[in-house]
């Protein structure tokens, strides 16, 4: 076969392969869930501040 069919048929074969593959799965950008704290902690540090007004938990 001639080289342009080579490459004719590389390329088809490329552009097959490129649609089927799938895009990368979005990160997850949710934070963490906050730590409880424990009684040792508080001692150490006391109270966490109260979470602001309108704040869900």
């Amino acid at each position: 076969m001639p080289p342009v069919i080579h490459l004719g048929l590389a390329g088809l074969v490329m552009l097959c392969v490129a649609a089927c593959s799938t895009a990368p799965a979005a990160p997850d950008l949710t934070p963490p869930p906050q730590r409880r704290l424990d009684a040792k902690t508080q001692l150490e540090y006391g109270n966490p501040p109260p979470p602001p007004p309108g704040a869900r938990y």
